[in-house]
C-alpha cells in the first residue's frame, strides 16, 4: 500500500507527513523571514519615535531659548521716587536775560564795504554812522537816470511849445483840430515820461543813500560780521550778509517760564530780584511788567517778563539767572537725583516706569540746582518711579524690569 509514513521529529521539530514519492520542505525559513520583517518594522518604529522625540526636544529648546533671549532683551533698571521738599517762603525760577530791543543790521544796497566805524562793545546813538559801502554800479545808474530825466525835461519843453503854437494856429483856422490834438497828446506823454524819470532818480538816490549804514536806535554793538572789502548784497539773503547786531540793554528784559502750579502767585507788579553767578555782591531788583495770561499747552508754563534797570551795563543779554519772586508759595515741590534726567533736543525728560512695566518719558521743568539733586517744578508726581541712569536709547513704551530696591532716594 502507498500508505503515508509519519515520521516523528525530535522534540524541537515539527511532525511532518511524508507521502510516498513526494518530497516536502520545512517551513522554518518562512517563519525566519517573517520574524526579520518584524524586527525591521520595530527598528523603524523606534527610529521614528526617536526622531519625533528629538524634534519635540529641539522645538522646546528653541522656544526656551527664544523666551530667555526675549527676557534678556528687557533691561533691568533701578528706580527711585522723587523726594518731597518743605514749603518755601519765596519762588525761585531760572531765567534768561534778553536785550530790551535787539536788531540785526543789513545793507539795503549792493557794493563793497569801504569802512566800518563801530566794533563790538561800542555804545552808539540813534542815527550814528556805523559803516560806508562803496556802490559804483548804483552811482552809475543814478547818473544815467538823471541824464534820462534831463532828456525828458527837454522833450516836455519842446512838446509844450509845439502844443501852444498849434493851439494858436487852430484858433486862426490855420491848422486842423486833429493836428492840434496830436501836439497836446505828445505834451501829455512827455510829462508822463518826465514823471517816470523823476521817480526813477528818486529811487536810485534813496538806494544810494543806503551806502551809509546808520544805527536805528541807541544801544551797543554786540556783533560785527563784516570787514573792509567784503562783498555786500542788499537784503538778508545768502550767507553772512548781516553787518552788525545792535542791542538796547537798558532796561533789560528777563523772561521766566513759570510752571502752571505757581501761575496763580504771579501777576503784574510782583517784586523780583536777580541772582547771577559771579555777581553775589550786586543787587538787581525789578517788577513783573506783563505775563502771557495763558498757559503754554506744550510746556504747561506761564510766560512772564520782568524789566530790570541796567544803567551800569552789568547785566548781559543771553545770561542765565535765578529769579526770586517775593511771594509765599504753598505748592508742593519735589527734588530728584540729577542722574534720573535725560537732556535731549526736545527738552529735559524723566523716564517714569508705569504699573505695566512700560517707560513713559515725561517732560519736566527744573528749578534750583542742589548739585547732586535738582528741584523739579512740574512734570512729576511724588509716586512716580524714576529710572536711575537711564540709557540714551530709552524710548516711550519700552518694557523694563524693575530691580528690587535696596534703599536710596525716598
Amino acid at each position: 500500500m502507498n500508505d503515508a509514513q509519519v515520521v516523528d521529529a525530535p522534540d524541537n521539530t515539527e511532525t511532518r507527513t511524508v507521502q510516498p514519492g513526494i518530497t516536502r520542505q520545512s517551513s522554518a525559513p518562512e517563519k525566519k523571514s517573517g520574524r526579520a520583517l518584524w524586527v525591521v518594522a520595530a527598528f523603524l518604529t523606534l527610529l521614528a519615535i526617536g526622531a519625533v522625540i528629538t524634534f519635540v526636544l529641539r522645538v522646546g529648546e528653541k522656544n526656551a531659548l527664544a523666551k530667555e533671549t526675549e527676557q534678556l532683551a528687557v533691561p533691568n533698571v533701578a528706580v527711585v521716587r522723587p523726594k518731597p521738599e518743605a514749603p518755601q517762603q519765596e519762588l525761585v525760577l531760572p531765567s534768561t536775560l534778553q536785550a530790551f530791543t535787539e536788531s540785526p543790521i543789513y545793507a539795503r544796497t549792493n557794493g563793497y564795504l569801504a569802512k566800518w566805524y563801530k566794533d563790538i562793545g561800542s555804545q552808539v546813538k540813534k542815527g550814528e554812522l556805523l559803516a560806508d559801502i562803496d556802490t559804483p554800479e548804483v552811482d552809475q545808474e543814478l547818473m544815467q537816470a538823471r541824464a534820462a530825466r534831463d532828456q525828458a525835461v527837454a522833450q516836455v519843453q519842446i512838446a509844450k511849445t509845439s502844443a501852444q503854437r498849434w493851439e494858436t494856429l487852430q484858433k486862426q483856422d490855420a491848422v486842423a483840430q486833429q493836428e492840434t490834438d496830436e501836439r497836446t497828446n505828445t505834451l501829455a506823454q512827455g510829462q508822463a515820461n518826465l514823471a517816470a524819470a523823476t521817480a526813477n532818480v528818486r529811487r536810485l538816490e534813496q538806494l544810494e543813500s543806503f551806502k551809509h549804514v546808520y544805527a536805528p536806535f541807541t544801544g551797543v554793538i554786540t556783533k560785527r560780521l563784516t570787514d573792509i572789502g567784503a562783498l555786500i548784497n542788499a537784503g538778508n539773503g545768502g550767507m553772512n550778509q548781516e553787518l552788525f547786531d545792535l542791542a538796547q540793554i537798558d532796561p533789560i528784559r528777563v523772561y521766566i517760564d513759570v510752571p502752571e502750579i505757581y501761575a496763580p502767585y504771579i501777576h503784574k507788579g510782583v517784586s523780583a530780584s536777580l541772582e547771577l553767578a559771579g555777581r553775589t555782591d550786586e543787587s538787581f531788583t525789578g517788577k513783573v511788567v506783563r505775563t502771557a495770561d495763558a498757559i503754554d499747552p506744550t510746556t504747561r508754563t506761564l510766560r512772564t517778563e520782568i524789566d530790570m534797570p541796567n544803567g551800569r551795563a552789568l547785566l548781559f543779554p543771553g545770561a542765565f539767572a535765578q529769579v526770586h519772586f517775593a511771594v509765599n508759595v504753598k505748592a508742593p515741590r519735589l527734588s530728584v537725583p540729577v542722574n534720573t534726567l535725560l537732556f535731549r533736543a526736545e527738552g529735559t525728560r524723566a523716564a517714569v516706569v508705569g504699573p505695566d512695566g512700560k517707560v513713559q518719558l515725561k517732560a519736566v521743568a527744573i528749578g534750583r540746582d542742589y548739585g547732586a539733586e535738582v528741584e523739579i517744578l512740574s512734570g512729576l508726581d511724588a509716586t512716580d518711579q524714576l529710572v536711575l541712569n537711564p540709557s540714551d536709547s530709552l524710548e516711550n513704551g519700552q518694557v523694563v524690569h524693575v530691580a528690587p530696591q535696596t534703599g536710596g532716594h525716598s
